[in-house]
C-alpha cells in the first residue's frame, strides 16, 4: 500500500496534470486556459523540433548499434579464461557511475583540445564533432553497463550445448550465431530496450557537451522540450505538448522492440 500510494502521488498525479496543462495555455499551474489542440499543432509544425527528432533518431540508430556490439564483444572476451578479466570487468563499468553532466563537460574538454590540436572547429561551431562526440560519450558511459548484462547472460547459457555443437563440428562462429546468440536473447532484449530509451531521453550530456549548438543543429528532443518549456516565454504549454509526444514515441518504439526480440527467445 505504501509503495502504491507513492507510485499514485509521484507518477500518476504528476502525469495526470502534466497532460492536462498539454491542452492549456500557462506560465503557472494556477492559471492555466484551455486551449485544445493548439498547442499539440505548434509543436509539431515547429522546425526545432522536427530537426530535434531527426537528430535524435540519427544518433539513436548509430548508438544503439554501436554500444551492443561493442559490449557484446567485450562481455564474450571477458568471459573467456583470461587473467585479470574481473579487474577489466570494474574498469569498462565504473564511467556508468559518473554523472551526465560531469562526463559532459570532460568530454568537451577532450574533444575541444583535439580539435585545437588539428586545427578544427570547436563543439560550439562544428556541428559533426558534436554529433560524434555525443556517440562517443553515449558509448564510453553505456558500454560496460550493457557488458555486465551481457556477461550474466553468457554465463547462464548451459555448458552442455556448446559441448553439443562442438561435438557435431561446430566451429567458434557457428556456435556463436546457432547456440550463443539464441540463448541470448533475453539480454539482449534487456540491453535493446535499455539503450533505446536511454538513446532518446538523453538530456544531461546533450545539455553539457553541446547545449544543442551550433544553432540547435546538435539538440535533441529532451533538450528541445527543456528549451521550449523554460527558454520561451508564453510557450510552457507547448513544451508540456512536445513531452507528451516525447513519452508516446519512446513508449511506442520501446513496446514494439520488446515484443520483437521477445518473441525471439529461446524457451529452456
Amino acid at each position: 500500500l505504501p509503495t502504491l500510494a507513492a507510485f499514485i502521488i509521484g507518477f500518476i498525479v504528476p502525469f495526470v496534470e502534466g497532460l492536462y496543462l498539454s491542452f492549456c495555455k500557462f506560465t503557472t499551474v494556477g492559471n492555466a486556459t484551455w486551449v485544445g489542440l493548439a498547442n499539440y499543432r505548434a509543436a509539431i509544425t515547429d522546425t526545432s523540433f522536427q530537426r530535434a527528432f531527426g537528430f535524435t533518431v540519427l544518433f539513436a540508430v548509430v548508438s544503439i548499434l554501436s554500444i551492443n556490439i561493442l559490449a557484446f564483444a567485450l562481455a564474450v572476451l571477458l568471459t573467456q579464461k583470461l587473467r585479470g578479466t574481473n579487474v577489466l570487468r570494474t574498469v569498462f563499468f565504473m564511467p556508468n557511475l559518473i554523472g551526465g553532466i560531469v562526463l559532459g563537460h570532460i568530454w568537451q574538454i577532450l574533444i575541444n583540445c583535439v580539435m585545437t590540436i588539428l586545427e578544427q572547429p570547436l563543439l560550439a561551431l562544428n556541428a559533426t564533432a558534436g554529433y560524434w562526440g555525443l556517440i562517443i560519450l553515449m558509448g564510453w558511459q553505456q558500454i560496460g553497463y550493457m557488458m555486465i548484462v551481457y556477461i550474466a547472460g553468457l554465463q547462464a547459457i548451459p555448458g552442455s550445448l556448446n559441448e553439443a555443437a562442438m561435438i557435431d563440428g561446430a566451429n567458434k562462429w557457428q556456435r556463436l550465431i546457432h547456440v550463443t546468440i539464441p540463448n541470448m536473447m533475453p539480454s539482449i532484449t534487456i540491453c535493446t530496450f535499455l539503450t533505446i530509451t536511454n538513446s532518446f531521453k538523453l538530456f544531461d550530456q546533450n545539455l553539457s557537451l553541446t547545449g544543442g549548438e551550433p544553432m540547435h543543429q546538435t539538440e535533441m528532443m529532451a533538450l528541445n522540450i527543456y528549451d521550449t518549456f523554460y527558454g520561451r516565454v508564453g510557450y510552457e504549454g507547448v513544451g508540456q505538448a512536445k513531452a507528451v509526444i516525447f513519452f508516446i514515441i519512446v513508449v511506442a518504439i520501446g513496446m514494439i522492440q520488446l515484443y520483437a526480440t521477445k518473441s525471439k527467445e529461446v524457451q529452456q
